[in-house]
């Protein structure tokens, strides 16, 4: 695993990949295998990445499995060809830390298969721009640093998995599209390693390479850490008239009513307020999205409701502020009580086997509740919907289940707890697999 460190290692780095790159409107092109087309450059799983050469693959993860290039903040249009000359393959991909690009693609012997993704590279530098003051997002250490440096370093990561991958050509290059911003708390936010993961992480998956998504989420937040620690300005620099920002908070506010220092119906509006306002200035649309609920039954196996406020608040918000709604919380409590007190237990991290974590999801919880997102999307009529891959289909009332769900978990990538929540961290699993 590569670690970054705050203040001058992380600048230094960041300007040796300024010095490697070529010009930005250069498509980048690269060939895995024995033989390089004309015009692209080979590499082999021994090809490690240094700053000199610019591209390679990870060093101290598992051989060939992230592909890193240097490149500019901005969105590109990653075009890779996939397939083997002589056996089957099943090839996904994730860019970045591990958002869900292309999911099990199969391929014959001797196919060669086309696929596109977009993936958004950023830094955490604010230009001065959009009416926005040139600083840069106040960054957590080391968090942010050093686990998650890959969502923040001049490079472009691809995690090549699957049960027999094969790729065989990789195209890189800038493009001018329309951008999907997120922004909330750990559930949305791109986690480094499993068993945790989130809905933010696999939305790209279910959309086509005709728009990015730009996840500026982050462990143990709320709005007024978008607001202090510039996430909300590094989005509003980058903002376009047409781009699209979903915001779902609302775990981490509620220990504000502890403290004294807010509540749902006061704080927690008027930063949402305070957001909408900054969005519409630019010409982004902004959309309220209700937290989902954390995992909690009674004895008779009726959902616990802990977010109802901060829910409702939402809902006011956007019905008095005239923007989209998601409601999240509602459909979250659908798949819940779908999949039953024992069922729901697969769509949450087990960070050890006799802990059930029932506020963090994992691959197959946060897979989940991005179709529920992206179902909201089309039911909201957002404009950003048409991007929607054609064969979507979900419904809360039938998730999907989890024996069919096959993403591969991300070699060699594991993580801690996320941070936030901490009143509710896990419980322990009995023999018998009883945990409420």
């Amino acid at each position: 695993m590569r670690l970054t460190i705050l203040g001058a290692a992380i600048g230094a780095l960041l300007l040796a990949g300024c010095a490697s790159q070529p010009q930005a409107d250069q498509a980048k092109r690269f060939a895995f295998g024995s033989a390089a087309p004309a015009g692209y450059t080979p590499v082999s799983t021994s090809t490690t990445y240094d700053a000199g050469r610019g591209y390679g693959f990870e060093p101290g993860a598992a051989q060939g499995s992230y592909f890193s290039v240097d490149l500019p903040e901005g969105n590109y249009r990653v075009t890779v060809t996939l397939g083997d000359d002589t056996q089957p393959a099943t090839t996904t991909i994730k860019s970045e830390l591990r958002r869900l690009a292309l999911e099990n693609v199969q391929t014959a012997p001797g196919q060669k298969l086309e696929r596109s993704f977009i993936v958004n590279v950023r830094t955490p530098q604010i230009p001065a721009a959009n009416g926005v003051a040139a600083g840069e997002v106040k960054l957590n250490v080391p968090r942010e640093t050093v686990s998650e440096a890959w969502a923040w370093d001049k490079r472009l990561t691809l995690e090549l998995n699957g049960a027999r991958p094969a790729v065989r050509t990789v195209e890189i290059k800038k493009v001018e599209v329309p951008t999907l911003f997120l922004l909330g708390d750990s559930t949305v936010s791109d986690q480094p390693g499993e068993p945790y993961n989130s809905w933010g992480q696999m939305l790209p998956r279910f959309l086509k390479p005709s728009v990015a998504v730009a996840n500026y989420a982050q462990s143990g937040e709320t709005y007024r850490d978008s607001l202090s620690k510039r996430r909300i300005d590094k989005i509003l620099s980058q903002m376009k008239p047409g781009d699209t920002l979903l915001m779902q908070y609302g775990h981490n506010d509620q220990k504000q009513i502890a403290s004294g220092k807010g509540g749902p119906f006061t704080t927690y509006k008027a930063e949402i307020k305070t957001h909408v306002e900054m969005v519409r200035a630019r010409g982004g649309l902004p959309v309220i999205v209700s937290s989902m609920e954390r995992r909690r039954f009674d004895p008779a196996g009726k959902i616990q409701l802990t977010l109802t406020d901060y829910a409702e608040a939402a809902r006011q918000s956007a019905r008095e502020l005239n923007v989209p709604f998601i409601d999240l919380h509602a459909m979250s409590q659908t798949m819940y009580t779908a999949l039953g007190v024992e069922g729901s237990k697969a769509a949450f991290a087990l960070p050890a086997p006799d802990r059930l974590d029932n506020t963090h999801h994992n691959n197959y919880g946060s897979y989940v509740l991005a179709k529920a997102i992206v179902l909201g999307m089309r039911q909201a009529k957002l404009p950003v919907a048409s991007h929607v891959v054609d064969d979507f289909a979900f419904d809360p009332a039938r998730p999907d289940p989890v024996s069919a769900f096959a993403v591969p978990p991300s070699p060699g990538r594991k993580a801690e707890r996320p941070a936030g929540d901490e009143s509710n961290r896990e419980v322990r699993v009995s023999s018998t697999g009883s945990a409420r």
